[in-house]
């Protein structure tokens, strides 16, 4: 294994921390005490659409139970509205409420102020544009069967 792929790795982890405690600062900002950051991210991929709860764990942002637990947690508190498929009684569709999509628009906007900054005063739009392109390739490596190794 090469220290370069190593080190990505465990980029990957860590930014994945970081996010997610920029969003907690942002969350405890507005003083928000009933929604947690991972919470927060999944209204934010859901955005304004209605999703079936499967697809968001397809799209790998999380794992199967987390994904049931956040939801169950944010149709509690108001966040997001949960149906049951008309066609399959044991599917559950979800999309934020308003009071979701109050938290979406709010992280839409840090994250815009985030780009404003990184490409006005880094000058980093190439540099990112760059490493998006490489971690979607690393991503369908990975979702791909020649992650795993052959069987002897």
């Amino acid at each position: 294994m090469t220290d370069a792929y190593a080190d990505l790795i465990g980029l990957i982890e860590r930014l994945h921390r970081r996010c997610l405690d920029v969003i907690k600062a942002e969350i405890d900002r507005h003083e928000i005490r009933d929604l947690n950051a991972a919470q927060a991210m999944i209204l934010f991929n859901i955005g304004e659409r209605e999703l079936p709860m499967g697809e968001l764990i397809e799209r790998g942002y999380y794992l199967g139970s987390n994904v049931s637990y956040n939801i169950k947690k944010m149709v509690e508190n108001g966040y997001v509205i949960q149906t049951r498929s008309p066609y399959d009684r044991r599917s559950f569709h979800v999309r934020s409420s308003e009071r979701g999509r109050e938290i979406c628009l709010r992280l839409e906007k840090l994250f815009e102020w985030h780009s404003s900054q990184l490409f006005d005063g880094m000058q980093m739009e190439a540099e990112l544009t760059q490493t998006r392109e490489s971690l979607l390739k690393l991503e369908s490596f990975w979702s791909s069967s020649r992650h795993t190794m052959p069987v002897r």
